[in-house]
């Protein structure tokens, strides 16, 4: 009895630190770095200075600090500092891609919001037209920039004109960003705590008559905001149109000789642990008919390791001669994807199977996952026969297999008439699935393995997309791979003095139709990097 008392106090105390503990995490969740994983998207000030017909838009919505303060959170102990200066060396580089110096000009006085927005479209032969806005802390701190501004970038000789439009005082002229020769430049001051600054007066002024009516400026724009409240949170905002999707963003939803797939896109960019994750919106100009969701079935039943995991609703129809919309979308890219597999076997089963499928790629070789009665197994044998292929049964252990195989000449020294056997692949049928494997290696681990692909698998349940037709989990060097040559990822790299490539650990991306719209596409890719 006497025991109850200080088994009281215990669990009293314990109470109170595990109540202090989850009372200091949830402070650190809201307010701390962390909090930008969760930080609510919106609109800034800047969007209703943006025409909705501007081909490319980017709203930051932090305020500078904010990423080097979040990647030493996120780091290891020893590598906070380095994450931290890595971050600074990256803010400091875009602003001096914008012909600002960060720390004398900008660190003072900037706020939460930046944005840029190109209002001429790529390839045009006259000079892209631009508008940079900059969010103050305080009245005085904007004043003070544009005071040196002018009188740091003016040339000797040069008449500076001040005058008013639409009821605000701009300052136009011919002036020199840092690093770049004399441009003609225009700037103004709204509402004592929003800069705007533009490439010439023009430009400037078609960014202040759009912010007076609400019909042309993304502020007052409902389909923007609709995909805005549909993404939810981010800490920066793209708007894309098809003139800059291809040019800008290295996306094929537009080209030269066909008429735009998409008509817009919106998307958020949010911090997510040690990664990224983009959530996206396409408008489209076609509606998207409803694909069945891939079961999770097929997932479970996978046992190999795979450097790569992708699932697909209908793969016959992405491939098809005459494709709908999502093989417009989706068509070329699976097509890339299954040229670079050897042999011809992936991507006969590919067109002619109704779905679900499953590809993985193991070390042993790349490993197919479709129904039983998909697809049609005459279909594909009399692919494979035109091609000179045969099919026999073969047994492997306690697996019956059927594989496809023929003859060609493959001269050694000594044997110039030497026969070898060549494989295109084999199948094995497991019910409710059938497998189709590049060999007999890959089909006897599967059926007999006992190791899923783990990391693939947590990276397809990290993008919380199940129903998704389209989902694909990569790992580093894959992804690595993929992401080198991409235009934005360039562009990023040679801004930041640190290589990027090497830190990126894995990749997974989803797409479905929007639930809100037949005719929006949902995207969600998430970036992982490695300490």
């Amino acid at each position: 009895m006497k025991a109850r008392p200080f088994l009281a106090a215990v669990l009293a105390v314990a109470l109170a630190l595990l109540s202090l503990g989850a009372a200091g995490w949830w402070l650190l969740l809201q307010r701390g770095p962390l909090a930008l994983q969760n930080q609510p998207l919106s609109l800034p000030l800047a969007a209703r200075f943006v025409p909705r017909t501007a081909p490319l838009s980017l709203h930051w919505l932090l305020s500078p600090e904010q990423p080097s303060a979040y990647a030493r959170a996120v780091a290891p102990p020893r590598q906070r500092r380095q994450a931290a200066a890595a971050a600074d060396r990256l803010r400091d580089a875009a602003f001096a891609a914008a012909g600002l110096d960060y720390p004398t000009e900008l660190a003072s006085w900037l706020g939460r919001e930046s944005s840029f927005a190109l209002l001429t479209p790529p390839g045009d032969s006259e000079e892209p037209g631009w508008v940079l806005a900059l969010r103050s802390r305080n009245s005085e701190g904007a004043r003070r920039f544009l005071q040196r501004f002018w009188q740091s970038r003016s040339l000797a000789g040069t008449d500076l004109q001040i005058s008013s439009y639409r009821g605000m005082g701009l300052i136009s002229g011919r002036g020199a960003l840092l690093g770049q020769a004399p441009q003609p430049l225009a700037t103004a001051l709204i509402n004592d705590d929003l800069v705007l600054i533009a490439s010439g007066r023009g430009v400037l002024e078609q960014a202040l008559d759009v912010s007076q009516i609400d019909e042309l400026n993304q502020a007052a724009s409902a389909p923007l905001q609709q995909a805005v409240n549909r993404l939810g949170r981010g800490v920066a905002l793209l708007t894309a149109r098809p003139q800059a999707m291809e040019a800008w963003l290295g996306l094929p939803l537009a080209t030269a000789d066909e008429p735009a797939v998409a008509v817009e896109l919106v998307a958020a960019l949010s911090p997510a642990g040690r990664g990224l994750q983009v959530e996206a919106i396409t408008h489209l100009r076609e509606a998207l008919p409803a694909l069945p969701a891939p079961p999770a079935a097929l997932l479970e039943q996978l046992q190999v390791p795979a450097a790569s995991l992708a699932l697909l609703s209908e793969p016959a129809a992405l491939l098809s001669p005459e494709p709908g919309p999502w093989g417009a979308l989706l068509g070329p890219v699976l097509q890339q994807a299954l040229a670079r597999i050897p042999g011809a076997m992936p991507a006969l089963v590919a067109a002619a199977d109704q779905g679900p499928l499953l590809w993985a790629q193991p070390a042993e070789g790349w490993l197919l996952g479709t129904a039983a009665d998909q697809p049609a197994l005459e279909q594909v044998q009399q692919a494979l026969a035109a091609e000179g292929y045969s099919a026999s049964p073969l047994q492997s252990g306690s697996l019956s297999l059927q594989a496809w195989t023929r003859l060609e000449a493959r001269p050694v020294k000594g044997n110039p008439d030497q026969l070898q056997a060549q494989l295109a692949g084999a199948r094995s049928l497991q019910a409710p699935w059938s497998w189709w494997g590049q060999g007999l290696a890959v089909l006897n681990q599967q059926a007999e393995g006992h190791h899923p692909p783990q990391r693939r698998l947590a990276q397809l349940e990290a993008l919380a997309m199940p129903q998704a037709p389209f989902q694909w989990a990569v790992d580093g060097a894959t992804a690595r791979s993929l992401i080198v040559d991409w235009q934005p990822w360039r562009l990023i790299s040679a801004l930041s003095s640190t290589p990027l490539t090497p830190l990126v650990d894995g990749a997974a991306v989803g797409l479905d139709s929007d639930g809100s719209s037949s005719r929006s596409l949902h995207l969600r890719a998430r970036l992982q990097l490695r300490s």
